[in-house]
């Protein structure tokens, strides 16, 4: 199969992402202004619930589907036979999956009371199954999968403010965002007979596939554990409205990660590829660059968003969501840990076939952010939760540096933070100043302009002085676009 390169790949991944980020900007101020913290909360925790059914409907699929995928994808036959053997266990789980979230909603009086919501969220479990998305990342087939999210997100876009118009349409935007979310996954069914033979090829070999699904299956509940946890213990032990205050915050921080970990995303199938042809010197490479990517990345990210945790607040939603601000300030530092997790788990251990090591690394993040959950979450709330998910993911970091050293520390030592130290100083200084000139912050276009205004600022200021610094990565960056400008042909990656 012809590849695509990995530029290419980062372009409509960077597409995909921008849409992440401003469909959310247009949607998120009107939604939770309408539904408030309690009725957003609501929404937000049967989410957090029903992933835990589709974490067990999925085994291991998502992630160990790209590798398996990625490796055969040369012989239609062999791929063919890989879909066809993880799609069907996907299906059986699934089934199972269901027979349990049923007993449960009737059971459980925390989900009975609930019931309309909970059924309408508990369609991700099907649409995650037939959606084999983990077939289309393995083929690195990132335009079809752009166009296509983008596609049903303009549609979600337009029900939102066509059908959400009270507090008691929460179930409405829970249906509504399982559509923008997996209403493409009938697309992949169909779409999928262009790649794979779809009649059945029998003789499977289900049994090849259960020690890698098993390990990437304790990945996902490992990871699965210790992002929706506080979101799941902010519910049970608190109320609707902190699980609100608290998916402000993190609504936020999940679409600046998408940011972070846009590179590391596209970079799995080709890295898998590498390993499996022996490709040492290519691997290596593009593992620097996505290192290089993280740090020139993240750590602003996090540094402006925190300064201006505020303003993003009362932009994306109201003065009711005051509650937010802290816990957003706790958790920005989490794009730095896991923008390097991703890198070092998903690009280094996983193609390595050292998934084990991300495991034991989730494993331990899980045991360490359930313990601070029950501590600190009955007397912070959501602020507590922050605090966990926090701990949790520099404790995965840890873990994986651990287990990468030997790789990577050379890689570490070749960057020049000092270039990095004073942009950041110097973004900071500048942007802050222009902040204390304005004035009504906690109006919502106030702080539209303010973060307008000190972002262009901040994030302009930070990239001309790494470039005037001579910064490798950005200077790379700066003659491949004028190479494409001039409309000069350059070597394909």
């Amino acid at each position: 199969m012809k590849q695509t390169s990995v530029k290419k790949n980062f372009i409509m991944n960077a597409l995909l992402t921008m849409s992440s980020f401003i469909f959310p900007l247009i949607t998120f101020p009107y939604v939770s202004t309408i539904l408030s913290p309690s009725g957003y909360g609501s929404v937000t925790f049967a989410t957090s619930v029903i992933t835990y059914f589709s974490m067990f409907a999925q085994l291991g699929i998502p992630t160990y589907g790209i590798r398996a995928c990625a490796q055969v994808r040369d012989d239609k036959e062999k791929l063919s036979r890989t879909t066809q053997e993880l799609f069907i266990i996907n299906l059986m789980m699934s089934i199972l999956a269901y027979i349990v979230f049923f007993i449960c909603l009737f059971k459980v009086p925390r989900l009975a009371e609930e019931k309309p919501l909970f059924l309408i969220i508990s369609l991700l479990i099907m649409f995650n199954c037939i959606g084999m998305e983990w077939l289309y990342k393995g083929l690195e087939q990132y335009t079809y999968i752009t166009i296509r999210s983008v596609l049903f997100k303009f549609i979600a876009l337009l029900a939102m403010f066509a059908l959400i118009h009270a507090k008691s349409d929460y179930v409405i935007y829970g249906a509504i965002s399982i559509f923008a979310s997996s209403a493409s996954s009938l697309l992949n069914f169909i779409y999928a007979r262009k790649f794979i033979i779809v009649k059945p090829m029998g003789h499977y070999n289900f049994k090849r596939h259960l020690r890698p699904i098993g390990i990437f299956f304790a990945m996902s509940c490992a990871t699965t554990v210790y992002t929706n946890l506080d979101t799941v213990m902010l519910g049970f032990m608190k109320t609707n409205t902190d699980v609100g205050y608290y998916q402000a915050a993190v609504k936020i921080k999940t679409v600046l990660v998408s940011i972070v970990t846009s590179l590391g995303t596209v970079l799995l199938p080709r890295a898998s590829y590498y390993i499996e042809h022996n490709e040492k010197e290519q691997f290596e490479n593009i593992t620097k660059k996505a290192l290089n990517f993280v740090i020139l990345i993240s750590i602003p990210l996090a540094v402006y968003f925190t300064l201006f945790a505020s303003d993003g607040i009362y932009f994306l939603s109201s003065q009711d969501y005051t509650g937010a601000i802290r816990p957003m300030q706790i958790i920005m530092p989490t794009l730095i840990f896991i923008g390097l997790t991703n890198i070092l788990g998903m690009q280094i251990l996983v193609p390595t076939g050292n998934e084990i090591c991300v495991l034991y690394s989730e494993v331990a993040g899980g045991i360490v952010d359930f313990i601070i959950n029950l501590i600190l979450i009955p007397s912070m709330a959501s602020s507590g939760a922050a605090i966990g998910t926090l701990v949790a993911e520099f404790v995965v970091l840890i873990v994986q540096l651990h287990y990468t050293k030997d790789f990577v520390a050379d890689i570490f030592k070749s960057f020049n933070y000092f270039r990095i130290l004073i942009s950041l100083a110097v973004s900071i200084f500048i942007s802050s100043f222009f902040k204390d000139l304005q004035i009504l912050s906690s109006l919502r276009w106030n702080s539209f302009l303010v973060i307008v205004i000190t972002g262009i600022i901040f994030f302009g200021i930070y990239g001309l002085l790494l470039l005037f610094m001579k910064e490798p990565f950005v200077i790379e960056i700066k003659n491949d676009l004028l190479r494409r400008f001039k409309g000069e042909k350059h070597e394909k990656v």
